[in-house]
C-alpha cells in the first residue's frame, strides 16, 4: 500500500469511492452521484488531493477544498476523506489523511477542519487520534433523506510557517 498525489486521471476512481459514500449516507450530505468530469474540477491547483493505492487499484481518497471566500481565510481548507467500502476500518484512511495534513501544510494552509455527523463513530476516533479537537456540535445542520442529521465540528492547526502573525503598528 502507498500514498501519493492524485491526478486528474485518477478522477474515475475517486468518483466511485466518493458515489459509494453518497450512496451508504454515513459521511455526507450529498444525494447526487458524482461524475468524473465532476471530480476532474477539484483539481484547481491550489488544494490537495491524496490517494492510497493497493498495487494498481486506488483504494481511498482525502482531499481539501475551499472553506471560505474571504482572504482572511485563505489559509483554511475543509478537508473529505473517503475509503473504498472493502478496506473500511483496515487503517487506509489514517494513511490518506496523515498524507494530506503533510501536502495541506506544504500548500501553506495553517488549519484543516470538517463536519463529520456525530453518529460516525469512526471518523471522530480517527481524527481525534491525529491531533483533530471536536469544536462543537451543529444541531439540525441538515436534512438527509428527510431526517435531520447533527454534525460535530473538527479542526486541527497545522504548524506551516504560513500561520498569520500579529504585527506591530508602526508609528
Amino acid at each position: 500500500m502507498y500514498v501519493r498525489l492524485a491526478t486528474p486521471t485518477d478522477a474515475p476512481a475517486i468518483a466511485s469511492i466518493y458515489n459509494q459514500g453518497i450512496e451508504d449516507r454515513v459521511g455526507t450530505f450529498e444525494t447526487q452521484l458524482r461524475t468524473t468530469e465532476a471530480i476532474e474540477q477539484w483539481f484547481d491547483g491550489r488544494h490537495p488531493i491524496v490517494v492510497v493505492q493497493q498495487q494498481e487499484e486506488i483504494i481511498a481518497f482525502a482531499s481539501t477544498s475551499s472553506y471560505r471566500h474571504r482572504e482572511c481565510y485563505q489559509g483554511i481548507a475543509e478537508f473529505s476523506i473517503y475509503v473504498e467500502r472493502d478496506w473500511r476500518g483496515r487503517g487506509v484512511g489514517r494513511l490518506a489523511l496523515q498524507a494530506l495534513l503533510r501536502e495541506a501544510e506544504q500548500a501553506g494552509f495553517w488549519k484543516v477542519l470538517s463536519r463529520i455527523f456525530v453518529e460516525n463513530m469512526a471518523s471522530r476516533h480517527l481524527v481525534r487520534s491525529l491531533g483533530f479537537r471536536e469544536v462543537g456540535i451543529y444541531e439540525r445542520h441538515g436534512q438527509l433523506d428527510g431526517v435531520w442529521r447533527d454534525v460535530v465540528i473538527v479542526e486541527r492547526l497545522l504548524n506551516s510557517t504560513a500561520q498569520p502573525s500579529i504585527e506591530k503598528a508602526s508609528k
